[in-house]
Parts: C-alpha cells; structure tokens; sequence
C-alpha cells in the first residue's frame, strides 16, 4: 500500500484458526493477500477462556441440547482484537439478514469487518448486543460452525478491493450488480455437441449484443429468482422463456 492508505482488514474470531487462509491464500485473493493490498488475522477464542479447560461453551439455560458459547469468553476475545470503532462486527449465523452484493459493496469499501464464527447451538445474546454484533446469514441452511460463511464473506469482499481483480468491469457486469442474474456465458468452441454461439454474440454490433444480454438477465432472473425481480422498479415488463 501507499501512502497513509491502510489494507482492507479481516479478523476473525473462530474455535479454528488454523482454517484461515484455506482458500483465500489462492488465486486472486491469495496473491492480494501477499502483496499486501488486504490483511487477515484469525484470532483463538479460546485464548480468552478463564479456565484451565480452556472452556468456551455451557449448557443453554433453561435446558436444552447442545452447548452454548459463552459471553464473557466472547466478549474478552472480542475486546482483546482491539477492533477500531468503524469497523463493523459481523456475527455469522443463520438467523441473521440475508447477506446481499449491496451489503459486501459497502463493507469493501470501508476499513475491514470484525467476524465472529459462532459454534454449537448458538452465541449467548447478552455478548451480541453487548458488543453490538451483526447477525449475518449466507443462507437458509446451517453449516458445522460460522468459518466457512466466514470465507465466503471475506472472498466477496476482497474480489472488490481496488487492483485485485484484473478489469473493474469484472465486477460491474455480473450477478447481482444491477439487481438481475448474470446472463448466460459462451467462449470458444463456436460449436459444442451440437450447440452453438448465439448468432448475436458473434455479430460484432455491440448494441445488440448489449440488449441480448440484458433480456437474457432479465429472463434469467425473472424465472429462476422472482423475489429479486419483484423488488425491481418497472418489473413489469413482457417476459421471455430462457430457463425452461
């Protein structure tokens, strides 16, 4: 980095540390990461447990299976990583908000995140809003633990990052960007198995090809996410049949 411009930083506070980079050291993440354009640091949650257990967990009040992890061990592992006030503090859980491309554009471009990797049956509420953590959800499903939702967080984030991806249009033009799905992708071979390139990606006017993708994205979206498409201003458009 230059000048008084400080990396884009991810700490991380996890039961497993030692899954940190895992696939973030590879490709376009991995390089960025060691030429320095972003920072992590996976910090031990047990570091901060008061026994000589080292325990982190307890069993939920008011019964129950499962363990819960505790507050006060939370909370001094939350506070030992020092975290500057404009960063945010992300808890990974499956009750949290959806996590949008809106949300990972605006946590690129500030300083870093805080994010906690939950395990067991959950996180004590008094150390979620104690330290005021955001409940953040990858998905309407459960994983082992709040690491892997953690990588895939991190990943959307970095892959925005000034100089890590190659053209800024890479992640203008995509999923997401515009509220639509992505349309559809062809490369070489003009002919596979039958199946060919759209004439129109082949013709070189790049105003129809423009408004090709569009309606491609525009019928993508409407069959395969309709809630996406219900949030669009002027969705009401004619539709077109692309995914069968």
């Amino acid at each position: 980095m230059t000048g008084d411009m400080k990396p884009w930083r991810a700490t991380v506070l996890t039961l497993f540390p030692e899954m940190f980079p895992g696939p973030l050291g590879l490709s376009l993440a991995g390089k960025a990461l060691a030429s320095g354009l972003w920072e992590l640091e996976a910090r031990d949650i047990r570091d901060s447990a008061v026994d000589r257990h080292r325990s982190v967990d307890d069993t939920p009040a008011g019964g129950g299976p499962g363990m819960v992890l505790r507050a006060d061990v939370l909370a001094a592992a939350i506070d030992a990583a020092g975290m500057e006030p404009d960063r945010p503090r992300l808890l990974m859980s499956p009750r949290g908000r959806p996590l949008t491309q809106a949300r990972i554009r605006k946590l690129a471009a500030g300083p870093g995140a805080l994010i906690v990797c939950g395990r067991f049956e959950g996180v004590d509420q008094r150390v979620i809003d104690a330290r005021a953590l955001e409940e953040v959800s990858v998905g309407d499903y459960v994983l082992s633990g709040g690491e892997t939702a953690a990588l895939a967080v991190i990943d959307a984030c970095v892959r925005l990052l000034p100089r890590v991806m190659g053209k800024l249009v890479s992640g203008a033009d995509e999923s997401f960007s515009e509220g639509l799905l992505e349309y559809p992708q062809y490369t070489r071979p003009q002919a596979f198995e039958g199946r060919t390139i759209p004439e129109v990606l082949n013709s070189g006017d790049h105003a129809r090809v423009a408004a090709w993708r569009r309606a491609e994205a525009e019928a993508l979206t409407q069959a395969r996410r309709p809630d996406l498409w219900a949030a669009r201003p002027n969705q009401n458009r004619p539709k077109r049949t692309t995914d069968g």
